[in-house]
């Protein structure tokens, strides 16, 4: 499940959210292994930045889009 820090900008904000969930019901299990643990934490960290990147940049194309209504 590693991956390097330019893949994570390669899924969508969708398919990070399926990602995250698959992760959360792993860690719900009982008998997780550390090594597993570390990894599935380290990837749901990069997914959550992922999320709130997107979440970032679609409220300035929104705000953009509001702002260049105003305009008109």
């Amino acid at each position: 499940m590693a991956t390097k820090k330019n893949e994570k900008k390669e899924i969508g904000y969708a398919d990070a959210l399926t990602e995250l969930e698959e992760i959360l019901e792993g860690l719900e299990e009982e008998d997780v292994d550390v090594d597993t643990l570390a990894e599935q934490v380290q990837r749901a960290a990069e997914l959550i930045e992922l999320c709130r990147e997107r979440i970032g940049a679609a409220k300035l194309r929104i705000e953009e889009v509001v702002a260049n209504a105003d305009k008109d």
